[in-house]
């Protein structure tokens, strides 16, 4: 008889309309522990109200109209909680009975086999870390095998082991590019790097600096990498179908544009990109698929700059309205096509902890052009080309290079998908069997009744 072992993660960044690298880790994480035959509780914190009746519990987690209350109100609230915070944060279960439509969140949810929240759980750990100085305790009346936090939060689960995982240490290595405070970063992450039961993190480089910036011992840190995949569902449809959409979609030409995507903030070298793109001289356009981010107009101010538009004004030939387009959101079908139709995806990151949209433009088959600074040479190996993204020299004859060599473009077009298959979903959730293993949580079919009776 198979005996499950009940996991949890957190629903952090998972309630965010728009995903983000966080939201993709959590739920390429989920369903690696699913792929385990573990039991899967995911721990969200929104700011659906508690109700005594199951109906609208459920209600209230998938209705995102919920309204801001008055500051006052807030503040008066968290004070009110602050008094009984040795008490912790109790989480109540969200029935999933199927009475809520929820088909529309079908590909934002994780795997899961449990729901649970504690209203605005992740918003109320802040300010009693502020506070406090410690970690909010987040009570579950059956605590599960495993807290598997899936970014470094000022929460534990009581009567479990507690790990988290440190993608990168962006804000202490790069701290004008994040709006972090540092000082109280700082002080969470070698907090969690003394408490915590165990350290995860996604690349060697990341594990390099989670020792030596915050003095961890090497051996309370595992770095398991991370699941590149994307379903079949997007990836079957025949490229001549492809190409239609997104020339119905965006006028481009598959084959003839030039593709980023990610959030356009200081850290992904947005500005030094289109500097480098325009100066190349090839035929363009440049795809821009990403939200602005804190000083994006900053690394999108050559776009709009007096001499560039006079240029473009006067007929000239650098003519930035044609050769750089830019889009706030692509719906994950309609970015999967657009990045299948690409010349090449550009993504000169000053900083990554693993870099994921470089290995899945690579599991597409799209040539890549990254950086060759923290985790990324370690992640692309020698399926992508490499450059220094503070030089924009460099950039430039990258960009010239991959557009005039067919030969080097189909290189990279079939070296990609086999180096991205390195990260595929099975080899991900073995690595992560064993660091479980490790921490003494058997694997799924082998769990001992105790550990099957004590969870329900």
């Amino acid at each position: 008889m198979t005996h499950h072992v009940r996991l949890f993660i957190d629903g952090y960044n998972l309630a965010l309309e728009q995903g983000t690298g966080v939201a993709t880790y959590a739920r390429n994480l989920s369903q690696a522990l699913g792929t385990l035959g573990h039991q899967v509780g995911v721990l969200y914190g929104t700011r659906a109200a508690p109700s005594y009746h199951p109906l609208i519990r459920e209600i209230a987690f998938f209705d995102e109209r919920v309204g801001d209350p008055p500051k006052w109100l807030v503040a008066l609230r968290r004070g009110r909680r602050m008094l009984r915070a040795p008490l912790g944060e109790r989480a109540e279960r969200v029935p999933i009975t199927g009475q809520v439509i929820a088909t529309t969140f079908r590909d934002r949810l994780p795997h899961f086999d449990e729901l649970w929240n504690a209203r605005d759980l992740f918003q109320q750990s802040q300010a009693h870390f502020r506070v406090f100085g410690r970690p909010l305790k987040a009570v579950l009346p059956a605590p599960p095998a495993l807290m598997h936090w899936t970014y470094p939060l000022p929460l534990r689960v009581p009567g479990t082991r507690n790990i988290y995982t440190l993608h990168d240490l962006v804000p202490l290595r790069l701290p004008y590019t994040t709006l972090d405070n540092k000082r109280r970063y700082f002080r969470l992450n070698r907090l969690l790097g003394a408490r915590a039961d165990h350290l995860v993190t996604v690349s060697e480089s990341s594990k390099r600096d989670i020792v030596s910036l915050l003095g961890v011992p090497e051996e309370r840190v595992t770095n398991t990498y991370q699941s590149v995949h994307i379903p079949r569902q997007f990836t079957a449809l025949p490229m001549e179908a492809a190409r239609a959409e997104i020339a119905g979609s965006f006028g481009l030409e598959a084959g003839r544009y030039w593709l980023f995507f990610g959030a356009i903030e200081p850290k992904k070298n947005v500005g030094r990109m289109i500097q480098a793109f325009l100066a190349s001289g090839v035929e363009g356009p440049l795809v821009i698929v990403g939200k602005k981010a804190w000083k994006s107009e900053e690394e999108l101010r050559l776009l709009f700059d007096d001499h560039i538009r006079h240029l473009v004004l006067e007929g000239q030939t650098l003519r930035t309205r044609h050769k750089v387009m830019l889009l706030d959101y692509a719906p994950f079908r309609l970015l999967v096509n657009l990045i299948r139709g690409a010349r090449a995806v550009l993504f000169p990151s000053l900083y990554e902890g693993f870099g994921l949209p470089a290995l899945e433009a690579m599991l597409l088959g799209t040539p890549v052009i990254t950086s060759n600074t923290a985790s990324m040479p370690e992640v692309v190996g020698d399926a992508a080309l490499t450059v220094d993204p503070y030089d924009v020299g460099a950039l430039v004859q990258a960009i010239q290079a991959m557009d005039r060599d067919e030969v080097l473009r189909a290189r990279l077009a079939e070296a990609g998908p086999r180096r991205a298959a390195l990260f595929n979903p099975d080899a991900y959730a073995r690595r992560l069997e064993a660091l479980y293993a490790r921490l003494g949580v058997p694997p799924a079919a082998t769990a001992p009744p105790a550990t099957r009776l004590a969870a329900e």
